[in-house]
Protein backbone atom coordinates (compact mmCIF):
# COMPACT_ATOMS: atom_id res chain seq x y z
CA UNK A 1 0.00 0.00 0.00
CA UNK A 2 1.41 3.30 -0.83
CA UNK A 3 1.48 6.19 1.12
CA UNK A 4 -1.61 8.04 -1.04
CA UNK A 5 -3.32 4.73 -0.12
CA UNK A 6 -2.22 4.64 3.03
CA UNK A 7 -3.71 7.83 3.43
CA UNK A 8 -7.01 7.44 1.97
CA UNK A 9 -7.92 4.05 4.09
CA UNK A 10 -7.45 6.18 7.18
CA UNK A 11 -9.26 8.99 6.16
CA UNK A 12 -12.26 6.66 5.02
CA UNK A 13 -11.88 4.56 8.32
CA UNK A 14 -11.68 7.19 10.37
CA UNK A 15 -15.07 9.06 8.82
CA UNK A 16 -16.81 5.24 8.89
CA UNK A 17 -15.81 4.69 12.71
CA UNK A 18 -16.76 7.92 13.41
CA UNK A 19 -20.17 8.00 11.87
CA UNK A 20 -20.83 4.82 13.37
CA UNK A 21 -19.64 6.10 16.79
CA UNK A 22 -22.81 8.98 16.80
CA UNK A 23 -25.39 5.99 15.33
CA UNK A 24 -24.94 4.05 18.08
CA UNK A 25 -25.03 6.50 20.34
CA UNK A 26 -28.32 8.03 19.45
CA UNK A 27 -29.82 4.14 18.69
CA UNK A 28 -28.58 3.30 22.89
CA UNK A 29 -30.50 1.15 24.59
CA UNK A 30 -32.54 0.14 21.37
CA UNK A 31 -34.08 -3.61 22.44
CA UNK A 32 -33.40 -6.47 19.47
CA UNK A 33 -36.49 -6.18 17.16
CA UNK A 34 -36.39 -9.79 17.05
CA UNK A 35 -33.39 -12.98 16.06
CA UNK A 36 -35.27 -16.07 14.10
CA UNK A 37 -33.77 -19.05 15.14
CA UNK A 38 -31.87 -21.06 12.61
CA UNK A 39 -28.91 -23.74 12.50
CA UNK A 40 -26.36 -24.54 9.98
CA UNK A 41 -27.39 -28.01 7.94
CA UNK A 42 -23.84 -29.02 8.55
CA UNK A 43 -23.47 -29.04 11.71
CA UNK A 44 -26.41 -30.86 12.25
CA UNK A 45 -25.05 -35.14 13.36
CA UNK A 46 -27.89 -36.49 13.62
CA UNK A 47 -27.84 -40.09 10.58
CA UNK A 48 -30.82 -39.60 8.41
CA UNK A 49 -32.01 -38.20 4.65
CA UNK A 50 -33.23 -34.55 4.58
CA UNK A 51 -36.22 -34.68 4.92
CA UNK A 52 -35.96 -36.65 8.42
CA UNK A 53 -33.22 -33.92 9.52
CA UNK A 54 -35.40 -31.08 8.41
CA UNK A 55 -38.57 -32.89 10.79
CA UNK A 56 -36.19 -33.17 14.03
CA UNK A 57 -35.30 -29.46 13.89
CA UNK A 58 -38.61 -28.44 13.61
CA UNK A 59 -39.84 -30.55 16.34
CA UNK A 60 -36.94 -28.92 18.44
CA UNK A 61 -37.97 -25.71 18.37
CA UNK A 62 -35.92 -24.26 14.89
CA UNK A 63 -37.17 -22.12 12.20
CA UNK A 64 -35.08 -22.19 9.58
CA UNK A 65 -32.13 -24.02 8.26
CA UNK A 66 -28.61 -22.79 6.60
CA UNK A 67 -28.05 -25.93 3.98
CA UNK A 68 -24.73 -25.95 2.16
CA UNK A 69 -24.49 -25.62 -1.41
CA UNK A 70 -24.51 -28.25 -4.34
CA UNK A 71 -27.41 -30.40 -2.16
CA UNK A 72 -29.75 -31.80 -4.41
CA UNK A 73 -32.50 -29.06 -4.96
CA UNK A 74 -35.20 -31.31 -4.90
CA UNK A 75 -34.86 -33.07 -1.96
CA UNK A 76 -34.31 -29.17 -0.36
CA UNK A 77 -37.38 -27.62 -1.74
CA UNK A 78 -39.78 -31.01 -0.54
CA UNK A 79 -37.92 -30.71 3.23
CA UNK A 80 -38.59 -27.26 3.33
CA UNK A 81 -42.10 -27.43 2.23
CA UNK A 82 -43.04 -30.15 3.94
CA UNK A 83 -41.54 -29.11 7.68
CA UNK A 84 -42.25 -25.11 7.30
CA UNK A 85 -38.67 -24.91 8.21
CA UNK A 86 -37.48 -21.97 6.35
CA UNK A 87 -34.05 -21.63 3.93
CA UNK A 88 -32.19 -18.53 5.53
CA UNK A 89 -28.99 -18.85 3.58
CA UNK A 90 -26.73 -20.78 1.75
CA UNK A 91 -22.69 -21.82 2.56
CA UNK A 92 -21.00 -22.10 -0.57
CA UNK A 93 -19.45 -25.49 0.26
CA UNK A 94 -16.34 -24.58 -2.64
CA UNK A 95 -14.98 -21.59 -1.22
CA UNK A 96 -11.97 -23.10 0.76
CA UNK A 97 -10.86 -25.51 -1.54
CA UNK A 98 -11.07 -22.87 -4.67
CA UNK A 99 -10.59 -20.17 -3.04
CA UNK A 100 -10.66 -16.66 -5.15
CA UNK A 101 -7.59 -15.68 -4.07
CA UNK A 102 -6.24 -18.30 -5.77
CA UNK A 103 -3.12 -17.61 -7.97
CA UNK A 104 -4.28 -20.03 -10.56
CA UNK A 105 -6.84 -18.60 -12.95
CA UNK A 106 -8.51 -22.13 -13.63
CA UNK A 107 -8.81 -22.59 -9.18
CA UNK A 108 -10.65 -19.05 -9.80
CA UNK A 109 -12.88 -20.51 -12.32
CA UNK A 110 -14.39 -23.34 -10.25
CA UNK A 111 -14.39 -20.94 -7.53
CA UNK A 112 -16.26 -17.94 -9.27
CA UNK A 113 -19.02 -21.04 -10.76
CA UNK A 114 -19.12 -22.75 -7.24
CA UNK A 115 -20.53 -18.83 -6.10
CA UNK A 116 -22.88 -18.61 -9.20
CA UNK A 117 -24.21 -22.21 -8.10
CA UNK A 118 -24.41 -21.14 -4.69
CA UNK A 119 -26.65 -17.71 -5.68
CA UNK A 120 -29.01 -19.87 -7.78
CA UNK A 121 -29.33 -22.63 -5.35
CA UNK A 122 -30.73 -19.77 -2.85
CA UNK A 123 -32.62 -17.91 -4.89
CA UNK A 124 -34.74 -21.32 -5.36
CA UNK A 125 -35.02 -22.32 -1.75
CA UNK A 126 -36.02 -18.67 -1.68
CA UNK A 127 -32.77 -17.22 1.06
CA UNK A 128 -31.83 -13.83 0.64
CA UNK A 129 -28.36 -14.16 1.21
CA UNK A 130 -25.37 -16.65 0.53
CA UNK A 131 -22.44 -17.46 3.18
CA UNK A 132 -19.44 -16.88 1.19
CA UNK A 133 -15.94 -16.94 2.30
CA UNK A 134 -13.80 -14.34 -0.19
CA UNK A 135 -10.32 -15.25 -0.09
CA UNK A 136 -7.64 -17.42 1.68
CA UNK A 137 -4.06 -15.87 2.43
CA UNK A 138 -1.32 -18.12 3.17
CA UNK A 139 2.37 -18.28 2.55
CA UNK A 140 2.49 -18.12 -0.84
CA UNK A 141 -1.05 -15.89 -1.77
CA UNK A 142 -0.24 -12.30 -0.50
CA UNK A 143 -2.84 -10.29 2.06
CA UNK A 144 -3.02 -7.79 -1.39
CA UNK A 145 -3.10 -10.09 -3.64
CA UNK A 146 -5.96 -11.97 -1.67
CA UNK A 147 -7.82 -8.60 -1.81
CA UNK A 148 -7.37 -7.40 -5.58
CA UNK A 149 -8.23 -11.21 -6.70
CA UNK A 150 -10.81 -11.89 -4.48
CA UNK A 151 -12.63 -8.63 -5.49
CA UNK A 152 -12.44 -9.03 -9.25
CA UNK A 153 -14.11 -12.32 -9.04
CA UNK A 154 -16.85 -11.55 -7.04
CA UNK A 155 -18.01 -8.24 -8.84
CA UNK A 156 -18.33 -10.83 -12.20
CA UNK A 157 -21.08 -12.57 -9.90
CA UNK A 158 -22.99 -9.37 -8.76
CA UNK A 159 -24.84 -8.65 -11.88
CA UNK A 160 -26.45 -12.64 -10.82
CA UNK A 161 -26.86 -11.59 -7.64
CA UNK A 162 -29.01 -8.94 -8.68
CA UNK A 163 -31.05 -10.52 -11.03
CA UNK A 164 -31.38 -13.29 -8.80
CA UNK A 165 -32.13 -10.28 -6.09
CA UNK A 166 -29.80 -12.44 -3.33
CA UNK A 167 -27.03 -11.25 -0.94
CA UNK A 168 -23.74 -12.09 -1.56
CA UNK A 169 -22.66 -12.29 2.17
CA UNK A 170 -18.74 -11.78 3.42
CA UNK A 171 -17.94 -14.50 6.54
CA UNK A 172 -15.28 -13.30 9.29
CA UNK A 173 -13.54 -17.20 9.45
CA UNK A 174 -9.59 -17.60 10.23
CA UNK A 175 -8.30 -17.03 6.59
CA UNK A 176 -5.87 -14.69 7.80
CA UNK A 177 -7.91 -12.02 5.92
CA UNK A 178 -10.07 -9.11 7.06
CA UNK A 179 -8.79 -9.13 10.13
CA UNK A 180 -10.33 -6.20 11.39
CA UNK A 181 -13.85 -4.65 11.30
CA UNK A 182 -12.69 -1.29 9.70
CA UNK A 183 -11.31 -3.08 6.86
CA UNK A 184 -13.71 -5.36 6.30
CA UNK A 185 -16.30 -2.83 6.22
CA UNK A 186 -14.48 -0.96 3.86
CA UNK A 187 -14.05 -4.21 1.38
CA UNK A 188 -17.76 -4.35 1.38
CA UNK A 189 -18.48 -0.42 0.50
CA UNK A 190 -15.82 -0.64 -1.90
CA UNK A 191 -18.14 -2.67 -4.38
CA UNK A 192 -20.62 -0.09 -4.00
CA UNK A 193 -23.32 -2.63 -4.95
CA UNK A 194 -26.08 -3.23 -2.37
CA UNK A 195 -26.07 -6.83 -3.20
CA UNK A 196 -23.18 -7.60 -1.15
CA UNK A 197 -23.08 -7.70 2.86
CA UNK A 198 -21.74 -9.25 5.71
CA UNK A 199 -22.67 -12.61 7.48
CA UNK A 200 -20.93 -12.36 11.47
CA UNK A 201 -19.73 -14.75 13.09
CA UNK A 202 -20.00 -14.08 16.51
CA UNK A 203 -17.13 -17.39 17.65
CA UNK A 204 -14.98 -16.33 15.14
CA UNK A 205 -14.16 -13.29 16.06
CA UNK A 206 -13.37 -14.26 20.29
CA UNK A 207 -9.96 -15.14 19.45
CA UNK A 208 -8.59 -11.53 18.11
CA UNK A 209 -11.65 -9.67 19.29
CA UNK A 210 -15.05 -8.52 20.27
CA UNK A 211 -18.25 -9.32 18.81
CA UNK A 212 -19.93 -6.54 20.00
CA UNK A 213 -17.67 -3.37 18.79
CA UNK A 214 -17.46 -5.92 15.30
CA UNK A 215 -21.25 -5.44 14.77
CA UNK A 216 -21.49 -1.98 15.68
CA UNK A 217 -18.97 -0.91 12.91
CA UNK A 218 -20.61 -3.04 9.96
CA UNK A 219 -23.83 -1.99 11.38
CA UNK A 220 -26.22 -2.62 8.68
CA UNK A 221 -24.07 -4.42 6.74
CA UNK A 222 -24.85 -7.35 8.15
CA UNK A 223 -27.24 -9.50 6.70
CA UNK A 224 -27.20 -12.84 8.98
CA UNK A 225 -25.30 -14.17 12.30
CA UNK A 226 -23.13 -17.11 12.52
CA UNK A 227 -23.92 -18.10 16.64
CA UNK A 228 -21.39 -20.13 18.52
CA UNK A 229 -18.92 -20.31 21.20
CA UNK A 230 -15.36 -19.79 21.98
CA UNK A 231 -13.07 -19.89 24.81
CA UNK A 232 -9.82 -18.30 25.65
CA UNK A 233 -9.57 -20.69 28.53
CA UNK A 234 -9.62 -23.61 26.08
CA UNK A 235 -7.35 -21.83 23.59
CA UNK A 236 -5.15 -20.97 26.20
CA UNK A 237 -4.40 -24.29 27.78
CA UNK A 238 -5.43 -27.06 24.91
CA UNK A 239 -4.79 -25.76 21.93
CA UNK A 240 -6.21 -22.99 19.63
CA UNK A 241 -9.31 -25.14 17.82
CA UNK A 242 -9.99 -26.56 21.60
CA UNK A 243 -11.16 -23.18 22.00
CA UNK A 244 -14.33 -23.61 20.01
CA UNK A 245 -14.89 -27.14 22.42
CA UNK A 246 -17.49 -25.00 24.66
CA UNK A 247 -20.56 -25.38 25.11
CA UNK A 248 -23.34 -22.24 24.36
CA UNK A 249 -23.57 -19.81 28.09
CA UNK A 250 -19.95 -21.24 28.81
CA UNK A 251 -17.58 -19.58 26.69
CA UNK A 252 -15.92 -15.88 26.34
CA UNK A 253 -19.46 -14.32 24.76
CA UNK A 254 -20.24 -11.52 26.41
CA UNK A 255 -24.16 -11.80 24.98
CA UNK A 256 -26.22 -9.14 27.07
CA UNK A 257 -23.02 -6.49 24.71
CA UNK A 258 -23.48 -8.76 21.75
CA UNK A 259 -27.12 -8.30 22.04
CA UNK A 260 -27.49 -4.73 23.06
CA UNK A 261 -25.20 -3.74 20.16
CA UNK A 262 -27.84 -5.81 17.98
CA UNK A 263 -30.15 -3.74 18.91
CA UNK A 264 -27.93 -0.52 18.71
CA UNK A 265 -28.02 -1.34 14.88
CA UNK A 266 -31.60 -2.37 15.47
CA UNK A 267 -30.76 -6.10 13.55
CA UNK A 268 -33.49 -7.75 12.61
CA UNK A 269 -33.13 -11.10 11.15
CA UNK A 270 -31.53 -14.65 11.21
CA UNK A 271 -29.39 -16.14 14.39
CA UNK A 272 -28.04 -19.26 13.16
CA UNK A 273 -25.99 -22.08 14.80
CA UNK A 274 -22.74 -23.44 14.26
CA UNK A 275 -22.45 -25.03 17.04
CA UNK A 276 -21.41 -28.62 18.35
CA UNK A 277 -23.77 -30.68 20.43
CA UNK A 278 -25.56 -31.52 17.07
CA UNK A 279 -25.26 -35.07 17.32
CA UNK A 280 -28.39 -36.16 18.72
CA UNK A 281 -32.14 -34.96 18.91
CA UNK A 282 -31.63 -34.36 22.51
CA UNK A 283 -28.32 -32.43 21.69
CA UNK A 284 -30.49 -30.38 19.01
CA UNK A 285 -32.91 -29.72 21.69
CA UNK A 286 -30.63 -28.51 24.01
CA UNK A 287 -28.99 -26.05 21.42
CA UNK A 288 -32.45 -25.00 20.35
CA UNK A 289 -33.43 -23.94 24.39
CA UNK A 290 -30.10 -22.41 24.69
CA UNK A 291 -30.53 -20.38 22.22
CA UNK A 292 -33.58 -18.78 23.53
CA UNK A 293 -31.24 -17.95 26.45
CA UNK A 294 -28.70 -16.16 24.08
CA UNK A 295 -31.40 -14.21 22.49
CA UNK A 296 -33.49 -13.07 25.49
CA UNK A 297 -30.10 -11.61 27.17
Amino acid sequence: MNQSSRRDFLKTSIVAATAIAGGSARAANTPVKRVRKAIMYATVGVPGTTMEKFKILKEVGFEGVEPMSHMNQDEVLAARDATGLEICSVCCNTHWAKPLSSPSEDVRKVGLEGLLHTLRDAHRYGASSILFVPAVVDKNISYADAYTRSQAEIRKALPLAAELKVKIAIENVWNQFLLSPLEAARYVDEFQSPWIGWHFDVGNVINYGWPEQWIRILGSRIQKLHIKEFSRKRRDTEGLWKGFDVPFLEGDNDWPSIMKALGDIKYEGWGIAEQGGGGTKEGLRSLSEKMDKIFAS
